[in-house]
């Protein structure tokens, strides 16, 4: 089954991070224990009932001052058109089925950034962020994070390379409405990445980042602070 690379959310972001960063983090450095999709309604969260636009998204990414010293905003990448081939996981083979004719899985408000880290290439982090209705975002995301964990390992084809993946849900602290959490561990060519990927609803804004565990864990807090912060005219 070919998906097209928006389908699965960040899974060609997850590839480009673990064949450049090529992270050497060690699964003992990691928390360990497994979790389902947390679903809370923090007191006091008034959520927006209203989607955000695109360019509203955009001023609530992350910048290189949230990040630290070092850190430099990756340059957009042209699109990129090639399909993604997953072999081995029905359930992302069906997921791209129904994606691919118009499903539910390109949300219409969203918008991207990514970062290199000049200390080292397994500090490199993304962000994404989306809006839509409440509902829409809650039922898409866990069907996405579902599907993704269903197959202890699967590989995936990008051009002309192999990437075998192993993936499985993680912990993650309560930050939002909904959170999920995966680790995933890309083995290509001989070497060896693990990327994080951590989701959080806060009412109609969805924060992803992904990138070398321990940095996911440092931003996530900030990144969700930042995209889902109520502003006020004046």
């Amino acid at each position: 089954m070919r998906l097209r690379t928006t389908t699965v959310l960040s899974l060609s972001v997850l590839i480009v991070l673990a064949l450049t960063g090529c992270s050497t983090d060690s699964a003992d450095s990691i928390d360990q224990t497994p979790s389902a999709t947390v679903s809370v309604r923090p007191d006091g969260k008034s959520p927006a009932s209203a989607p955000l636009s695109s360019a509203a998204l955009a001023k609530r990414l992350l910048d290189e001052s949230d990040l630290g010293e070092g850190y430099n905003r990756t340059p957009r990448r042209p699109a990129q058109h090639d399909d993604v081939t997953v072999i081995g996981c029905p359930a992302l083979e069906k997921l791209g089925s129904e994606a691919a004719i118009g499903g539910s899985f390109d949300f219409p408000h969203q918008a991207k950034a990514s970062f290199t880290y000049a200390g080292g290439s397994d500090s490199e982090v993304g962000e994404e962020l989306y809006s839509d209705t409440e509902d829409k975002l809650s039922r898409s995301v866990d069907r996405i994070f579902e599907a993704m964990t269903s197959c202890p390992t699967y590989q995936v084809l990008t051009g002309s390379t192999a990437v075998t993946v192993a993936t499985r849900k993680v912990f993650v602290a309560r930050l939002g409405d909904e959170q999920w959490s995966q680790l995933l561990t890309f083995d290509a060519g001989g070497r060896s990445s693990i990327v994080k990927q951590t989701a959080v609803r806060t009412g109609t804004v969805v924060v992803v980042v992904s990138g070398s565990p321990g940095v996911v864990d440092a931003h996530v807090r900030k990144a969700v602070a930042k995209a889902t912060v109520v502003r006020t005219a004046g």
